[in-house]
């Protein structure tokens, strides 16, 4: 078996194993007694902290860890936030942040704030200048995360800090998945990251608040983590989680090279090797252990199936692979082709030939699945000189398909109206006119679903 899903979770590292065994035996006792047992807890804490801080790049006594990086990010907005209510009560955030930052933002507009989300280019990356013209007098918070989670691309954090500490507006990163591979860059104000992510165990994030940072702890008072992170410290794991920072953080540079050439090689031999593919995210700009890309007149969840039964295990974004029925925001906010999503995010430590492995399976798997799916006939009639397929109905990727079988018996300038109730349809049919160098003409109401139409170019 290949795991190729670090970016949802990477495997726990031989260090965090031999650091959570280690603690267990020395952290269990409360650090904050006086007691022998205590004190030689307490060491421990603050040596976790103090190693953590060191690769943040911040000071010990700014940073808290949280019980996940979930929390650490909800507190920290909330923080952040309620500390800066006078200086007002809007928020900016991109459109492809992590849901536990999108999330934030919308538990604020429902309390009465504002939310700015700024859109991002095709590659998954904000503008500088679009967060600079996003900010206002009555901004409190920006939110950025450093890279993004299902297509690597890597944001532009040190010049959006730069902007917004010139406005007197703090800056929260969500670091959760660069910081393993080096600190964030920039002068930004609050940063959020996730153990998990790095190969340390789940259950610890980290909080960090810059000195001079307006910030309110929100709910109830608690003595530990200088209150901005309730409840009994879970020692062995936070110690684990600061060995394996240290210990990925040594082996980055190198391990950085030789996943990028591994992710290159993906992204350069997935479209020779699979027709209908559309590879997304920054090529440049992007977290070296991530490839992304998407196949049309595919079912992304048969695919993960298939995949995993010839050893692989990948992820998708891929509305058919979520139980909203919806495709990801990230896809959504890029423009790009969500059917047939595959996420490839390789841990440390993948060998080349785990990478062969897949670049020879995936064209039978995809193949596998485009003959499973059929090729059904399409319900079509003509209107009004134009051809109208009927996709009620039928989920992600039945609609492109269909469109795609009959765009060729209306001649050129001719249009075809496609009526779907699918989701997807509204980001799948724009971007296969894209990669088809067809018209979208655009979206039209209908009694049911709605109505996109497409002209032929070509």
């Amino acid at each position: 078996m290949a795991y190729f899903d670090a970016a949802s979770t990477a495997p726990l590292h031989p260090v965090a194993r031999q650091a959570l065994s280690a603690s267990l035996d020395e952290g269990w006792a409360d650090p904050s007694r006086l007691y022998r047992e205590g004190r030689r807890a307490r060491l421990l804490l603050d040596a976790a902290r103090e190693a953590a801080a060191e690769a943040v790049g911040c000071r010990p006594d700014e940073l808290v860890f949280t019980p996940s990086g979930t929390r650490a990010v909800h507190s920290g907005i909330a923080g952040a936030l309620a500390g800066r209510r006078r200086s007002g009560r809007h928020l900016i955030v991109s459109a492809v942040e992590h849901s536990s930052v999108l999330h934030s933002a919308e538990a604020f507009e429902t309390d009465g704030g504002s939310v700015t989300r700024v859109p991002v280019s095709r590659a998954g990356a904000v503008s500088v200048e679009s967060y600079e013209s996003a900010l206002r007098a009555d901004t409190a918070l920006a939110c950025l995360q450093s890279a993004n989670h299902e297509v690597g691309t890597e944001q532009p954090v040190a010049a959006v800090a730069e902007v917004c500490r010139a406005a007197g507006v703090p800056l929260l990163v969500d670091a959760a998945q660069s910081l393993g591979w080096g600190p964030v860059e920039g002068d930004w104000s609050l940063l959020a990251a996730s153990a998990h992510k790095w190969g340390g165990p789940s259950g610890v994030g980290l909080l960090v608040v810059r000195k001079g940072v307006r910030f309110a702890v929100q709910g109830p008072a608690d003595e530990r983590e200088s209150g901005r992170a309730a409840g009994f410290e879970n020692l062995p794991a936070i110690v684990a989680a600061a060995a394996s920072l240290r210990a990925v953080r040594a082996e980055a540079d190198r391990e950085a090279v030789r996943l990028r050439q591994l992710t290159e090689r993906i992204r350069a031999r997935v479209p020779e090797l699979v027709p209908d593919v559309e590879v997304v995210g920054d090529p440049e700009r992007r977290l070296p252990g991530i490839v992304t890309f998407s196949c049309l007149y595919v079912d992304g969840e048969t695919l993960l199936h298939e995949l995993d039964r010839e050893g692989f295990s990948v992820s998708s974004g891929s509305s058919c692979t979520s139980s909203t029925l919806t495709p990801s925001h990230v896809l959504k906010a890029m423009g790009v082709l969500s059917e047939g999503n595959v996420r490839v995010s390789l841990p440390l430590g993948t060998s080349a030939e785990d990478v062969e492995r897949f670049l020879d399976v995936l064209p039978g798997a995809v193949a596998g699945v485009r003959e499973k799916l059929g090729a059904p006939t399409p319900e079509t009639a003509v209107r009004n000189d134009v051809l109208v397929v009927n996709a009620l109905g039928k989920l992600c990727p039945i609609p492109v398909i269909e469109l795609a079988k009959v765009i060729g018996d209306v001649p050129v300038g001719g249009a075809v109206r496609v009526l779907s109730d699918d989701e997807a349809a509204r980001l799948d049919i724009p971007a296969w006119c894209e990669m088809r160098g067809q018209e979208y003409v655009g979206e039209e109401p209908a009694e049911r679903g709605a109505a996109y139409v497409v002209r032929r170019a070509s």
